[in-house]
């Protein structure tokens, strides 16, 4: 079953490069400035099935965390469509989803709500998510009184045990001790294990061969190759720059 589906994506983003007169303001409202444009991602396609392990690596700027944010449903293509079945869990950013008011318990609320969870079912996962974080009594504490490993922690653990369909993961696990890192790795491999979809996003390729078994590189917006993950990653490590 094919659970994530691009066909011809592309998503552009418009430059802004400081002080400019009206007459640029009206070309850009009308759509007249294609010099402007750049292009996030240029006419990708590709499906991921139920269950793959999927990882997107390439330099820095190459669209891999634009095409995150569609796959997330936090942006949307200029071009294309984007097609996915299933609830996701998102790790994008340290702390996105969170309210740096609010305490650990009651951002565990908050994200489970917009996942369509009820109250019932929150607080039947409320112990398993606390537990999994490790952060003790500091869940009844505002977020913004939380180290970085803590929210880490804290957003990892929401993410793993709303179950997600599909498992989105962008840098995260570069964040936070060892200990937790392989605790981490080990809840994705379960994840794995039962079914669920994983896409990750990460420079460290050690982790991604842990954790994916398909590779996409991304290099400018568009894909430079789609196979296995030991074979792609081989070939991106061992790869001269790719000419623009």
């Amino acid at each position: 079953m094919t659970i994530i589906d691009f066909q011809g994506v592309s998503k552009i983003y418009r430059r802004h490069g400081g002080p400019r007169l009206l007459r640029e303001h009206i070309k850009d409202w009308l759509g007249q400035d294609p010099s402007r444009d750049f292009y996030a991602l240029r006419d990708v396609s590709f499906t991921v099935e139920k269950g793959e392990r999927l990882a997107i690596v390439g330099p820095n700027g190459a669209g891999k965390s634009t095409t995150l944010s569609l796959i997330a449903g936090l942006s949307v293509p200029e071009r294309g469509s984007v097609t996915v079945h299933g609830r996701i869990s998102a790790l994008l950013e340290l702390g996105s989803g969170f309210h740096p008011d609010l305490t650990g318990i009651e951002n565990i609320k908050l994200n489970a709500s917009l996942l369509g969870f009820s109250r019932r079912q929150t607080l039947d996962l409320m112990d398993s998510i606390v537990d999994f974080s490790g952060i003790g009594d500091f869940v009844r504490e505002p977020l913004r009184t939380y180290s970085t490993g803590m929210i880490m922690r804290l957003a990892f653990s929401v993410a793993v045990n709303l179950d997600p369909d599909i498992l989105i993961t962008d840098e995260i696990l570069t964040v936070g001790d060892a200990p937790f890192q392989e605790k981490c790795l080990a809840r994705i491999h379960d994840l794995s294990a039962s079914g669920k979809t994983i896409v990750s996003v990460s420079h460290n390729p050690a982790t991604l061969k842990m954790l994916c078994d398909r590779a996409i590189w991304l290099h400018q917006g568009q894909i430079v190759m789609d196979g296995p993950a030991s074979e792609v990653l081989s070939a991106y490590a061992g790869s001269a720059p790719v000419p623009a």
